[in-house]
């Protein structure tokens, strides 16, 4: 039975900041998906706490690591990442301010010096679990073998379309799928109708996945992903509307595969 229909998908090759729309992409059990999360921008006093190669870095929790839950304005940076030339590029209000290599010791540094003075110049949220403006550096490899998701179990995370549809309703206003991060956007099913799926397998592309939880939401879904700005108190509205401040789900891949935008989510008997 075909339960919904893939409309997007979505990775963050670096942990924090901007998505990446893809066509399709390979789920892979054991790891996820590939790319996802590759990178992130550690503090400094954490990395050396870690004693390890900042390519090798394993994975840690978030509070090691600079997210736009605790500095929104990270949102405000357009920032692509081209895994062929291992070149990330970041612009603000359409302009270029910066062009580095992710696989060389300059272009890393010059990353980490980037972001390290970016955050110096803009104020962390007050709930912020690392706000002192200790130097960032870039840990991860271009391989896509490391990754640096929120929880340490292997999972993606879906997101009904009509769930984003009904809370745009509430809001009275645009609740853009940037707020939640999601790796998988569903159509075609009610909206969240995605928490009946927990418990359950299915088959996703030409892979197998097990919906496990739901996804509970820190402050991030209040941060406009083009602004920076929090500028919508979604996580009060959830409580108020619905007694919870969860949406989406979390699955683990039981069978590597691929997916692709037009794939069906169908169930496995």
């Amino acid at each position: 039975m075909t339960v919904a229909t893939i409309k997007q998908l979505f990775i963050y090759p670096i942990k924090g900041l901007t998505p990446q729309e893809m066509s399709e992409f390979a789920l892979t059990a054991g790891h996820g998906i590939k790319g996802d999360r590759a990178f992130a921008l550690m503090f400094a006093d954490n990395l050396e706490a870690a004693k390890m190669p900042a390519q090798n870095m394993p994975w840690m929790s978030k509070k090691h690591f600079a997210v736009q839950n605790d500095w929104p304005l990270l949102a405000a940076l357009e920032c692509n990442y081209q895994p062929e030339t291992a070149v990330l590029t970041v612009q603000r209000q359409g302009v270029a301010v910066l062009s580095a290599e992710t696989n060389t010791a300059a272009g890393r540094d010059r990353i980490g010096t980037f972001f390290t003075e970016y955050l110096a110049a803009i104020e962390p949220t007050t709930e912020a679990r690392h706000p002192q403006f200790a130097p960032l550096h870039l840990v991860g490899d271009t391989s896509g073998e490391t990754r640096y998701p929120d929880r340490e179990p292997v999972h993606i995370s879906l997101l009904s379309q009509a769930t984003l549809d009904e809370l745009t309703e509430i809001a009275l206003q645009n609740i853009d799928v940037g707020r939640f991060r999601p790796n998988i956007v569903l159509e075609g099913m009610a909206a969240w109708s995605e928490f009946e799926l927990i418990g359950k397998q299915f088959q996703l592309g030409t892979a197998r996945i097990e919906v496990t939880a739901r996804i509970g939401r820190c402050v991030n879904i209040e941060v406009n992903p083009e602004t920076g700005d929090r500028d919508i108190s979604l996580l009060s509205l959830l409580q108020k509307e619905f007694g919870h401040a969860q949406t989406g789900v979390l699955a683990k891949i039981i069978n590597s595969g691929t997916v692709k935008i037009g794939d069906v989510l169908t169930a496995v008997k």
